[in-house]
């Protein structure tokens, strides 16, 4: 039968997308992939060899995550997927009472602005007064805010709050059609706020220049109707899904990386949240980011737009939408699958029982991986400045190189031994422990977990991170005469 590896899965199985097994269910299946591919036991299961919390199992569109379910029989013809975070149903009416869709009314100008919208019989005259009296809330105008925020404008949305904290560089161009080369080193929110501009002035335009915390996000959604989840790390994910049961606010959420996308809505009408489809994030590291792992720039107009339209029909209260479904969309092999969420009754925050009531009740950044844990022995590292002078010294060092092939690709640095994560304990006789060795990444981040991984592999030698990873070291490297680079 064959297994779909999702692509933040795949740097444990050799970059391979699917792979066929000879086995009669998932148990067997698994135990074929791991023999096949040692490296992959790491990024499957926990230390207690508990699958990971962050990962789904899917036979065709049925959930098989439980382990009880893994001995059940399948065929040759039945399909595995591994489903891990990357960070339907009928609705039963509007988002928009009766009353507020009874209080807007348009002028004339509006009338031939909306026309296509009128001419539907889905959405007619009601329809748009309930989408010009919608308050909605979009977290990041990055790449998948770009298409949310403008299709939202376009459509007449009453209001649209844009959160984000970020200045617009000249990297986000590539995908964040919101900004333009003017707009660089301006806060995301004013380039928002013009583009918005440009499309209707009648929207209410409220930015928010601010990074969210369990401390103040409550004050930014509380009394919208929608929210839409167009972030870009777990720590937000989880924190804008909490928000949300909490305050009682449905939310549209949507994920890329690389060639796949995911779509899905939480928190509507008790349906399942964000912690019921992923009850735990992958640990610091251990998976790349969209920012780490690079994103495919269409990818994010395809996302960004199913979330777009997904919040319409909430707001008019039409068609079926992804409530109880998770949408996923793989753009380099034309694949799209609707597979079923369910709501989790042990939930920590929207279950029978739950354990979250309140936001400060959770340190996010602990429960991320972000905070390094008071057991674990504090990882020691080098400035770039630092690392530049003992490369120029000729110190004896060794220098360890955990990115992805194509981030290598892009930005090469030499004389490092390219060693993934999930290979070091194996690998750990390669290195001198009479040198300092070095890690480096992207952002200083897996690094960390590639150090710590040597560490519990009982590897004694003198560890050293790149603070900062290698983005902190482009000016140094450029700078130099016969840049390194």
């Amino acid at each position: 039968m064959n297994v779909y590896i999702s692509a933040t899965l795949r740097s444990f199985f050799d970059r391979n997308a699917k792979l066929e097994v000879e086995a009669e269910n998932i148990r067997q299946a698994l135990d074929e992939l791991v023999k096949a591919y040692p490296d992959a036991k790491k990024g499957l299961f926990d230390e207690e060899g508990k699958l990971r919390g962050f990962i789904r199992i899917y036979v065709g569109s049925e959930n098989r995550t439980a382990q009880d379910r893994w001995v059940i029989p399948l065929t040759k013809k039945d399909e595995i997927l591994l489903l891990p975070a990357i960070a339907g149903g009928v609705p039963e009416g509007s988002i928009i009472s009766d009353d507020r869709r009874k209080a807007v009314s348009f002028d004339d100008k509006e009338i031939e602005r909306f026309g296509k919208h009128l001419l539907l019989r889905e959405i007619g005259v009601k329809g748009q007064k309930r989408i010009k009296a919608a308050r909605v809330v979009v977290i990041g105008a990055g790449a998948l805010g770009s298409p949310v925020i403008q299709y939202l404008a376009a459509a007449g949305v009453g209001t649209i709050k844009v959160v984000d904290f970020d200045d617009v560089s000249l990297e986000n161009l590539q995908s964040q059609v919101l900004h333009s080369s003017r707009d660089v080193n301006r806060p995301k929110v004013a380039s928002a706020r013009d583009s918005v501009r440009n499309i209707n002035r009648n929207i209410e335009f409220e930015a928010e220049n601010v990074l969210l915390e369990a401390d103040n996000i409550t004050d930014v959604i509380d009394g919208y109707d929608l929210v839409i989840d167009c972030s870009d790390n777990y720590k937000a994910r989880y924190l804008i899904s909490d928000a949300c049961v909490l305050c009682g606010i449905p939310e549209v959420f949507g994920a890329i990386y690389q060639f796949e996308g995911q779509v899905s809505v939480f928190n509507y009408n008790d349906g399942p949240c964000y912690r019921c489809a992923f009850p735990t994030p992958p640990p610091a590291g251990l998976v790349p980011t969209c920012a780490e792992g690079g994103a495919i720039s269409p990818l994010a107009g395809i996302i960004g737009s199913i979330q777009a339209n997904e919040a319409l029909k909430l707001i008019i209260g039409i068609g079926d939408h992804l409530s109880g479904k998770l949408l996923v969309i793989d753009s380099l092999y034309l694949r799209s699958q609707i597979l079923n969420l369910n709501k989790r009754e042990d939930c920590e925050i929207c279950g029978k029982h739950p354990s979250i009531t309140e936001l400060a009740d959770l340190d996010y950044d602990e429960f991320c991986g972000l905070k390094e844990a008071e057991e674990e022995t504090p990882v020691e590292g080098f400035t770039p400045d630092e690392l530049a002078k003992r490369i120029e010294n000729g110190d004896p060092i060794t220098i360890i190189d955990v990115r992805e092939p194509h981030e290598r690709a892009i930005m090469r640095f030499p004389n490092a031994i390219v060693i993934p994560i999930g290979q070091l304990a194996r690998r750990q006789k390669e290195l001198d422990p009479g040198k300092d060795t070095i890690f480096v990444c992207r952002e200083g981040k897996r690094s960390i977990l590639a150090i710590n991984t040597l560490r519990e592999a009982g590897y004694t030698g003198p560890l050293y991170n790149l603070k900062g990873g290698i983005e902190a070291m482009k000016d140094i490297i450029f700078s130099h005469e016969g840049a390194w680079l």
